[in-house]
């Protein structure tokens, strides 16, 4: 909810008048828990004064989240940055039936970084790097990187293989919602992304695929592939809708954000990270 200019004292005061239905007492004691935090993942306190256009997030209780049979692996942490190798299936913000089994909530309460915030996000259903950072004070730095285009960042895939296509090659197209939210499509008009495509290995049917976007545009490199007659393996979005059954861990997606390069803006270190996961051929 995002809260208008208007009210004052205290953030606890606007939710109880604002959302009468929760109780102030209850209001309070979810501040206390740690389950009301703003945009910048920072936390809510009773004392905290009221702020105009702050969005805030509570991180409800849910009935009945799904309990993910996987854990995340931190890679790197400093007093800056942690770097996360995320598994298939996780999200990494709170949404939909998901909250404390997401990576961002899951590394707030194993690290004691009430703070910590992604720096760029990957679909639930990609394995992965996941850049986070630890302190509001430095993150904006960060985020320019991603603004600017300042990070190298490469993805492994799994794909059909096509002797008809060159490689290397890129895929440029315009990229929009499409009728079902969930899903982005490629219309015409001014091209908004830019995937660069290359081959590390071809078992035919299949190959692996080098992916590195240029461009940041929700489900990008799934729509670009299946776009070349390339869909990933067990995409359950992309040239069609097959969801899998809830609870069914079979068929991850074989898309990996294998790795993240960048000069720290705060250090002037190169910085290179790669994943601990791989992805494998197929074999007939």
């Amino acid at each position: 909810m995002v809260l208008p200019g208007r009210g004052a004292g205290t953030m606890l005061d606007f939710l109880a008048e604002r959302l009468p239905m929760v109780t102030r007492a209850q209001w309070l004691q979810r501040i206390l828990d740690g389950d009301v935090v703003d945009e910048r993942g920072g936390a809510v306190t009773p004392q905290r004064a009221f702020e105009a256009g702050v969005r805030l997030y509570y991180y409800r209780s849910l009935a009945a989240e799904p309990d993910l049979p996987f854990s995340e692996q931190v890679i790197y942490r400093d007093e800056h940055l942690v770097v996360a190798d995320k598994p298939h299936f996780m999200p990494v913000m709170p949404s939909g039936r998901y909250l404390h089994g997401t990576l961002l909530v899951r590394l707030k309460r194993q690290l004691g970084l009430p703070e910590l915030s992604p720096l760029h996000r990957i679909d639930r259903d990609t394995a992965g790097l996941v850049l986070l950072s630890v302190q509001l004070a430095t993150r904006g730095r960060y985020q320019a990187l991603f603004r600017d285009r300042q990070i190298v960042k490469q993805y492994d895939a799994v794909a059909p293989w096509r002797e008809d296509l060159a490689f290397p090659r890129e895929r440029a197209s315009r990229l929009e919602e499409s009728a079902q939210f969930f899903r982005m499509q490629e219309v015409d008009g001014e091209p908004n992304s830019l995937t660069r495509i290359d081959v590390l290995e071809v078992n035919d049917p299949w190959a692996l695929y080098r992916l590195a976007p240029v461009s940041g545009k929700r489900h990008q490199l799934r729509v670009h592939m299946a776009a070349l007659g390339l869909p990933l393996r067990n995409d359950p979005l992309y040239p069609v809708v097959n969801d899998p059954a809830e609870g069914d861990y079979s068929r991850p997606l074989q898309l990996l954000a294998r790795s993240l390069s960048f000069r720290d803006p705060l250090s002037g270190q190169q910085r290179d990270f790669e994943s601990q996961q791989r992805l494998e051929l197929p074999t007939l």
